[in-house]
């Protein structure tokens, strides 16, 4: 299995305990963080509070300690809903806080005037402190950016982050859906101007969704990002789709639903190897993301403490060199690294 596990012994019937739990750093930094992520991206949408907080009590139980949310997640959108959730239960019991590696990120807004969104100081600064007010806490583990803001300068940017770390507001930086050349650039100006830089990336990486492998992976490995796949199931395609009733839940529509008719002969050849080896494709399809040696923690987003049980199960996974190369065989990616993926 990628990345430098502890795994510890004496699993309970329910799931992994803390002892049992798989960590690794995160990227280049010193901080220890559990082979899964836990999205949250769901809370104050799909799944009420109540619901939430027994999903972070599980996720706490279990040994993960690697929470991410966002600014804009929850309904209404961009008003912050899910960082309160995750505030309310900080806050409920002792020494949660100190347990939990805590990511958000900063980007979009609600707002309409022309500073409330994007990677301004100013508005890094305010987005800043609005999470701290909703999460209920005095600094954030990792402020990411949820996207590249073209017009905003990267020595602005990490002035800006710079003063936030110096105020013990933010501890590491990362990025969200950034090219290739963006975290290059990111980490050269980061060196110039001595600051620690970017220590992880977020993208949309899995099996069937492999563009990062030509550009953004190699980046991220070449500066000591660690990677943290979204969407690792690709919006339930991945997770035994066509066994599932159509509409079910959320694989019934949205990235799932748009890409199955043309990938459907891959996906029928998807499920038959899973049944094949006796494993479920969700779990598949998370264990494939922790054998790539990039990738820190896939971000799971469960919306029952059961589903987050059953995720746990992929650290269990091990897939051979036979089975890798088969997957590989199903859902070819671009072909590995440029520029040797389409040239010599």
């Amino acid at each position: 299995m990628a990345g430098a596990g502890v795994p510890g012994a004496g699993v309970p019937p329910g799931g992994r305990s803390v002892s049992a739990m798989d960590y690794t750093h995160l990227g280049r930094s010193g901080v220890s963080v559990s082979r899964l992520c836990l999205g949250t991206m769901n809370f104050g949408w799909f799944t009420g509070a109540a619901d939430a907080h027994q999903i972070m009590d599980r996720a706490l139980d279990r040994g993960i300690n690697f929470f991410d949310t966002a600014n804009t997640y929850g309904r209404p959108r961009a008003e912050g809903v899910t960082e309160q959730i995750i505030g309310d239960w900080l806050t409920a019991g002792a020494g949660r806080r100190d347990k939990v590696v805590l990511a958000t990120k900063l980007y979009g807004g609600k707002g309409e005037w022309p500073n409330d969104s994007y990677l301004s100081a100013l508005n890094i600064r305010r987005s800043c402190d609005d999470s701290l007010r909703r999460l209920r806490t005095d600094h954030i583990d990792l402020y990411q950016m949820h996207h590249v803001d073209r017009n905003a300068p990267w020595e602005e940017i990490w002035e800006a982050m710079t003063v936030l770390r110096g105020q013990g507001k933010v501890i590491y930086v990362g990025s969200s859906n950034f090219a290739g050349w963006h975290i290059a650039r990111a980490q050269e100006t980061a060196r110039r101007l001595g600051a620690f830089g970017l220590v992880s990336e977020q993208s949309l990486y899995n099996l069937a969704a492999r563009a990062v492998e030509l550009e953004v992976l190699p980046a991220c490995q070449g500066y000591g990002l660690g990677v943290l796949p979204w969407s690792p199931l690709h919006g339930g395609l991945l997770g035994g789709i066509l066994r599932k009733q159509p509409g079910a839940g959320r694989s019934g529509g949205g990235r799932a639903a748009d890409t199955l008719a043309g990938m459907r002969a891959q996906v029928e050849a998807y499920e038959a190897f899973c049944a094949e080896i006796g494993k479920e494709p969700a779990l598949v399809g998370l264990a494939w993301l922790l054998h790539q040696p990039a990738v820190t923690a896939p971000i799971v987003g469960p919306s029952s403490a059961g589903q987050l049980d059953g995720a746990l199960r992929a650290l269990e996974i091990e897939l051979d060199g036979d089975a890798l190369a088969r997957l590989d065989k199903i859902f070819p990616g671009p072909g590995g690294a440029a520029p040797e993926a389409y040239a010599w």
